[in-house]
């Protein structure tokens, strides 16, 4: 199961390209807009789970009156779907304002990444989850899926914690999304949280809530993830990069089953279920300077492993033909069969990223490819693919060279684009850039 799209509005190109980058890894399909003109008709034809909503367009302009006009448009329908405002940060008493008149949330801009995915989060957690589409059922036909789609089944109806392990791309939230859909608790939100992004500072707030002013820029009351989850699914993302401090915090949660929001001053009950997943191997799992033995028992009642995609080469190319065909119903683009030469190109592949990374590969085909057939060049493999002959040098290729450094320094920051970005010596939109362009 999947969110609806997300859909931003926004005149600055950089603006909405940073925002979609990040926010498709977490939330799946996000399309953009840089003027007002069409929003109705993308409204009809998407329906959203969210809309992030820029405020001004008009050079010039900064009272924010056209996006309140567009909030009010948004709002009246029948269907309305959560509205985010995006504002600067001079332009609060406008955000405000739009809050008053409909708004789900405001974020100023420039944006912090975890409060911009716990907000979008919450804001999807208002509407029930999208039934299954074509694109985001676990696909496979080797005996690994077959087996994890098994364990799914048997697990789902109970109330178990389950850890789900797997790497980059594997489909984790998938997993995750498939257990809730055929749960009791299916009825109930999804809410996905990305544990490894939640600042230590902001922790306790974005997960327990707090209380109108607890703190400086608390307004009002405000639930938090475990709160607005009720009676449904939390799923820790990524919860092997949380700090040993917020495990224990997390841990008391877990074992009372409760929470005190900040600025209150008793416990609250909570009723969700538990799902988490990591990325780092078992045995860093067990590492005390990493993750703490208590709360690695209290989540993993039951332990689901998603298999990279190099395990089931078997997949690969039905999984590029379902990607093909979703890709080019969704770009109005011609179906193309794939080339023998690109057939043996995509079992050949590594997939550092897996099935994300093959699934953006066939994307880029769908809109890159002109000829007959895709072609090897279409999918943007680059290297990766190409076996050298014995006793040959490896290829001088700049872009091959600069994909495999980004690809190593995400590896090695875990997935925090921040982290990788220090390591490369770039600044992030330089590496969003990149990552997009490389399709990583």
């Amino acid at each position: 199961m999947r969110n609806a799209p997300i859909l931003i509005l926004d005149d600055d190109p950089d603006v909405g390209f940073a925002a979609r980058l990040m926010l498709q890894r977490k939330f799946g399909d996000v399309v953009v807009l840089t003027e007002p003109r069409g929003l109705l008709a993308e409204l009809d034809r998407l329906r959203p789970g969210v809309v992030l909503l820029d405020m001004n367009f008009t050079p010039g302009r900064t009272n924010g009156e056209e996006g309140l006009h567009l909030l009010s448009q948004i709002v009246a329908r029948a269907d309305a779907p959560p509205v985010i405002v995006l504002t600067a940060y001079a332009e609060v008493s406008l955000a405000v304002n739009a809050v008053k008149r409909g708004a789900f949330d405001f974020i100023p801009k420039p944006w912090d990444n975890a409060k911009l995915c716990a907000t979008v989060a919450a804001a999807l957690s208002q509407r029930p989850v999208s039934s299954v589409t074509a694109t985001d059922t676990l696909l496979g036909a080797a005996p690994a899926m077959q087996s994890l789609r098994a364990m799914i089944a048997s697990v789902a109806p109970t109330d178990a914690n389950v850890l789900i392990l797997g790497e980059n791309g594997v489909g984790k939230e998938l997993v995750a999304r498939a257990i809730h859909a055929a749960s009791r608790r299916s009825d109930g939100p999804f809410l996905p949280v990305d544990m490894g992004a939640l600042p230590e500072s902001t922790f306790e707030s974005e997960l327990f809530g707090h209380r109108r002013g607890s703190f400086t820029d608390a307004r009002q009351d405000r639930p938090g993830r475990f709160q607005s989850a009720r009676c449904g699914t939390l799923f820790l993302d990524e919860i092997g990069n949380l700090a040993l401090g917020s495990q224990a915090k997390l841990l008391t949660a877990l074992e009372r089953r409760e929470v005190t929001p900040l600025g209150a001053d008793r416990a609250e009950p909570v009723d969700v279920r538990i799902v988490s997943a990591t990325n780092l191997d078992e045995a860093r799992l067990f590492d005390p300077q990493v993750f703490r033995a208590d709360l690695l028992y209290r989540i993993n009642t039951i332990v689901l492993r998603v298999p990279p995609l190099r395990a089931r080469r078997e997949d690969i190319l039905p999984l590029a033909q379902h990607y093909l065909a979703h890709y080019a119903r969704q770009y109005g683009k011609d179906l193309r069969t794939v080339s023998v030469d690109a057939q043996l190109a995509l079992l050949a592949s590594p997939w550092p990223g897996n099935v994300r990374d093959l699934r953006h590969s066939c994307e880029r085909a769908v809109i890159l490819a002109c000829g007959v057939q895709y072609e090897v060049a279409d999918f943007a493999l680059g290297a990766t693919t190409a076996v050298p002959a014995a006793g040959a040098d490896p290829p001088l290729q700049l872009a091959d060279r600069e994909r495999e450094a980004i690809a190593t320094a995400m590896r090695r920051a875990d997935g925090n684009i921040s982290e990788a970005a220090r390591l490369l010596g770039v600044s992030r939109p330089a590496l969003y850039r990149k990552l997009e362009k490389h399709g990583l």
